[in-house]
C-alpha cells in the first residue's frame, strides 16, 4: 500500500505506477494526469506522499487542487522562498506589469503594486493590459488580471505618485522593490531614497536591438540593473514589447534568484 495525495486528499492505494492508479480509481480516458504539478502521459512510478491530480480537459479544478498543482511544481525550498516574499513594484507599465505577472505565475505570495496612472491605448503595444482596461487605474486593472492567473497571491495596490516624501512608507513592508519607471528622474529618486531595500532596476531596453545585449549587473550591495544601459527611448526608437519583456523577465528572474539564495543561505 502507498499513501498518495489524490486531488488534495491522501488515499491508500495498491498501485505502483500511474497507469495502474488510473485503472484502480476508474479514471476515464478524457482525464488529464497532473503528477507533481506537471501534466504527463507517461507511466511513472509512484512513491509515498506523491501528489497526483486528475482533471477532465477544460475543467477548472477546485481551489485546493489548483493551489496544490502550483506548489508541486517547485521544491519545498523554493516554495519557502516564495511564501515569505514581499515584493514591491514601482511603476506598472511595460516593465512593471510584466514583472508582476511573472512573479504571480511563479507563486510569490505578496505583491505591492504602485502606480498613479490609468491605462490608455498607447500602452497596449507593450504593457500587459487589454482594450477593456482602458480608463482603469493600472493598479486595479493589474490586480484583476493577476487574480485570474493566480488567486492565491496577496495583491496590495497603492494608486499614488511616488516621491521622496512617501516612497519609504509605501514600500515599508517590502523586502525587494522592482524599479519599473520610464522616467529617469523617478528612477533616480527611488534608488536614492530606498537605502534599506534591495532594488532591482532597469535601464536601456528601447527599440528592437539584440536580445543578448540585455544583461543583469550588480551595481552595488543592494542594487541590480537590468538592460543594456544605453538604449533610451526617443522618437523613432520607442519602447516595444519584445525587448521590454526581455528586460522585465531579467528583473523577475533576479528577484527570484535573490529569494532562493536567501533561503539557501539560511539553511
Amino acid at each position: 500500500m502507498k499513501k498518495i495525495k489524490i486531488n488534495s486528499i491522501i488515499k491508500e492505494v495498491n498501485s505502483d505506477n500511474l497507469h495502474d492508479l488510473r485503472l484502480e480509481l476508474g479514471i476515464s480516458d478524457d482525464t488529464i494526469t497532473i503528477y507533481k504539478g506537471f501534466a504527463t502521459d507517461e507511466n511513472l512510478k509512484l512513491n509515498d506522499n506523491d501528489s497526483v491530480i486528475f482533471i477532465k480537459k477544460g475543467q477548472i479544478p477546485k481551489n485546493e487542487c489548483l493551489k496544490e498543482m502550483m506548489a508541486a511544481r517547485n521544491s519545498p525550498e523554493i516554495n519557502d522562498a516564495l511564501n515569505g516574499a514581499k515584493i514591491g513594484i514601482a511603476g506598472l507599465g511595460g516593465l512593471g506589469s510584466s514583472v508582476a505577472i511573472a512573479l504571480a505565475r511563479v507563486g510569490v505570495s505578496y505583491l505591492k503594486l504602485v502606480d498613479f496612472d490609468t491605462v490608455d491605448p498607447s500602452n497596449l503595444n507593450r504593457q500587459q493590459y487589454f482594450i477593456s482596461d482602458i480608463g482603469k487605474y493600472k493598479t486595479q486593472a493589474l490586480a484583476d488580471i493577476i487574480a485570474k492567473i493566480n488567486p492565491f497571491v496577496n495583491v496590495d495596490i497603492k494608486t499614488i505618485k511616488l516621491d521622496e516624501n512617501n516612497v519609504n512608507s509605501v514600500f515599508n513592508s517590502c523586502d525587494i522593490v522592482a524599479e519599473c519607471f520610464d522616467n529617469p528622474h523617478a528612477k533616480a529618486m527611488l534608488i536614492n531614497n530606498l537605502k534599506n531595500k534591495i532594488i532591482v532596476a532597469a535601464s536601456g531596453m528601447a527599440g528592437y536591438g539584440r536580445s543578448d545585449e540585455i544583461k543583469t549587473i550588480k551595481m552595488a550591495k543592494n542594487l541590480y540593473i537590468c538592460g543594456d544601459l544605453k538604449s533610451a527611448a526617443s522618437i523613432g526608437n520607442g519602447l516595444m514589447a519584445p525587448r521590454v519583456g526581455i528586460c522585465a523577465m531579467h528583473q523577475a528572474n533576479q528577484i527570484l534568484d535573490i529569494l532562493i539564495k536567501r533561503v539557501e543561505n539560511n539553511g
